[in-house]
């Protein structure tokens, strides 16, 4: 695929719909770069197919004995073969382990996670339907740094999806993931060309 010298690698469980939406900002030069290397930790992940579709390399890390987390030597084999695809940029995309220090260490200021709600409410699993539950008017999307705790690194962008009345977890939850679409991106395009800055907790967008 076309693209700049910056290179982004991806990790994501599922879908893998927040993946294609970088690969098409990519692709659209909005983002100046190219994804170089797409890992998932399940082997049939619809993620993968997507990767291959576009001609990004794509390999499944794995299996792996625990459900939300890898083994530290599974996490370094991740760690390595991002480095040796010259990747710049993690990004998470539907990765459903909390990542641990092998890949933090290797990627410390330099991996981003989208989250579907506006952090710091509502962080971990299935963040539509506590927002539905606890009767939020207003939810959204984060696009933040990662860091050791769960969901709860400096925040880059955030978009707010307000909650309909007649919202099932299922509407709800498509029209945050058409937020994050927009977001992600964003965010990425931010980071390749030197525009965020991490000032404490707070993150400080550079644009002229």
């Amino acid at each position: 695929m076309s693209g700049g010298d910056f290179r982004i690698g991806v990790l994501g469980s599922g879908n893998g719909s927040n993946c294609e939406a970088i690969l098409q900002a990519c692709a659209s030069g909005r983002i100046p770069g190219q994804i170089a290397l797409v890992l998932s930790d399940v082997a049939d992940a619809p993620i993968l197919g997507r990767a291959r579709k576009h001609g990004v390399e794509a390999q499944f890390i794995g299996p792996s004995q625990f459900d939300t987390k890898l083994e530290p030597e599974l996490e370094e084999r991740a760690a390595q073969l991002l480095r040796d695809a010259g990747v710049a940029l993690v990004a998470l995309a539907g990765y459903m382990r909390v990542v641990k220090s092998p890949l933090l260490g290797a990627f410390a200021g330099r991996m981003l996670n989208v989250h579907p709600s506006l952090l710091p409410r509502f962080p971990g699993l299935r963040a539509w339907e506590q927002a539905l539950k606890a009767g939020a008017k207003v939810t959204g999307c984060t696009v933040h740094f990662v860091e050791e705790g769960v969901d709860s690194g400096p925040i880059i962008l955030q978009r707010e999806v307000a909650v309909l009345d007649d919202d099932t977890p299922e509407s709800l939850h498509e029209r945050i993931r058409s937020a994050e679409h927009e977001i992600y991106p964003e965010a990425i395009r931010l980071f390749a060309e030197g525009k965020l800055k991490i000032d404490g907790r707070t993150v400080r967008i550079l644009e002229t």
